[in-house]
């Protein structure tokens, strides 16, 4: 079982494993917060001093951003448009409780030279706890292993069961564009 945290699903609190790589961003670079919903890692990369680019699909919960220093908004519904960012890098992309099998492929080639991916989501098992259960949406085992493996280099991975204020069953991963780094704390 993967160490208990603070709630992957709190919607207030970032994310211990976005917490823990963030610092493995290029400092001051822009940073891709993708499917944001309400905000919590755009506006603590904001306040780590990185310029980001927060977009997700409801208006109300990017509307919450709007205005803050350091954060750009964007509606966008990634899943039934273009991708938004072709031709776009990032120092950084942070994706948390969002599964879209098909934007992987975009979202690697928008991770500029350098540039660090920090994944966090649910996987297989997680039905077993309650939502998301619908296995187009729970990544299989090693599954963002296989994703990245070819692409980026793989600094860390975990997957299985968390004991959150609800149990749930995650896999994470960050990887690197271009060469190892040292790991952060832990």
């Amino acid at each position: 079982m993967i160490p208990a945290h603070d709630s992957l699903q709190s919607g207030t609190l970032p994310s211990p494993w976005v917490r823990r790589f963030a610092p493995l961003i290029a400092e001051g670079g822009r940073v891709l917060d993708l499917a944001c919903g309400n905000g919590r890692h755009a506006r603590y990369l904001a306040e780590s001093g990185y310029l980001v680019e927060a977009v997700d699909r409801d208006v109300d919960a990017i509307s919450r951003l709007s205005g803050i220093a350091g954060i750009d908004v964007r509606r966008a519904d990634l899943e039934n448009e273009p991708w938004p960012y072709g031709g776009v890098l990032f120092a950084g992309i942070v994706v948390t409780n969002y599964l879209w099998r098909p934007l992987m492929g975009s979202l690697m080639a928008s991770l500029d030279n350098g540039g660090v991916l920090i994944y966090e989501t649910f996987m297989i098992g997680n039905e077993c706890f309650g939502k998301p259960s619908n296995p187009a949406f729970l990544l299989g085992p090693d599954e963002l292993c296989h994703i990245v493996r070819g692409h980026l280099d793989i600094l860390a991975f975990e997957q299985g069961e968390v004991d959150l204020p609800r149990p749930a069953v995650v896999q994470r991963i960050c990887a690197v564009r271009g060469g190892a780094r040292r790991l952060p704390a832990g």
